[in-house]
């Protein structure tokens, strides 16, 4: 074990990998809180899959897989996805969550469609471009993990500097546009935001699952915490863990995707605040209902002892 665990910091690709995943992680849990608090985690998994198209789009206009490329294409991509879910909602009767699953069906369904025509053109660089559906962070490029590195620091710093105003967006809009907030521009900036992390984990994590990533690491912080602060840190770390977890054992172990052991990671850290979460969690729950209990028959036994004590008193009088 101790041999293994040399393997991978004395490798420099490795290194750089798992920093990679480990500021992905980061920059998906903190903007994912803020997805999660304003209830739009199904938005995450549409935005995933409609960064599909654009990904294959990009790669048949350049013939090359770049990262910086693919980004372009699956950003426009997810934002095409975004004003076509407002257009149904806003034109028609149907509502967010049935607009979301047409969109999140159609890209991806059109997404499969160009991978396999890319599959079956005798493209030589489209090796491995299948990788993006499960994700592969083996398979990165050292310019990729600056990439990714760079684009998550940037999210995390943004999120620091309008927390109070991504703060009031989220949990009480209507107040926030009183105090002269610009809401719909931080609603959008938000939504910028979570497209850009959606997009940045999908090489690592893959379209179908990089949602999980994203949502996942808020929600198990939400059982820890009722503060806004301390949800999102802790939802970067659990992030943070759950990249450089799967990384390793993906790693490790042969033709094993990324994506799908990140999200059980990432799941493992959710059972676990279940479970264990001081105030929320499974066992808390368990010891105060136990203790009321306890409280509720040392109670009763006080208040049986005192009326036997005062009938004893009342027939002692009557003699």
């Amino acid at each position: 074990m101790l041999d293994v665990m040399f393997g991978w910091f004395s490798d420099p690709n490795m290194r750089w990998i798992l920093m990679g995943s480990l500021l992905l992680g980061l920059g998906s849990g903190v903007i994912g809180s803020f997805t999660f608090l304003r209830k739009q985690s199904l938005l995450g998994d549409a935005l995933a899959h409609a960064a599909l198209p654009g990904i294959c789009i990009a790669f048949m206009l350049s013939g090359v897989k770049s990262i910086g490329l693919f980004m372009i294409g699956a950003i426009l991509s997810g934002m095409l996805a975004t004003f076509g879910i407002h257009f149904v909602t806003r034109y028609s009767r149907i509502k967010q969550d049935a607009a979301l699953g047409i969109v999140l069906t159609v890209f991806f369904g059109v997404g499969v469609v160009l991978m396999t025509k890319i599959q079956h053109s005798g493209n030589g660089n489209q090796s491995g471009l299948d990788k993006y559906m499960f994700g592969q962070a083996a398979s990165m490029m050292l310019s990729d993990v600056y990439l990714m590195g760079a684009v998550s620091v940037i999210l995390v710093l943004i999120c620091i500097m309008f927390f109070k105003e991504f703060k009031l967006v989220s949990f009480d809009p209507g107040f926030a546009r009183g105090m002269g907030l610009k809401v719909g521009l931080y609603e959008q900036l938000l939504l910028l935001l979570t497209v850009v992390a959606v997009v940045v984990g999908i090489q690592a994590v893959g379209v179908v699952l990089v949602a999980a990533l994203l949502i996942t690491p808020a929600v198990a912080a939400r059982y820890w915490t009722d503060a806004l602060g301390v949800m999102v840190i802790l939802a970067g770390l659990f992030g943070a863990l759950s990249g450089v977890t799967g990384t390793l054992i993906s790693s490790t172990l042969s033709n094993l995707p990324t994506g799908p052991v990140t999200v059980l990671a990432a799941t493992a850290l959710f059972v676990v605040s279940i479970v264990f979460a001081p105030r929320r969690g499974v066992v808390a729950k368990w010891m105060r209902h136990r203790r009321t209990r306890k409280d509720v028959r040392r109670s009763l036994e006080v208040q049986t002892a005192s009326a036997m004590i005062s009938q004893h008193a009342a027939e002692r009088g009557a003699d």
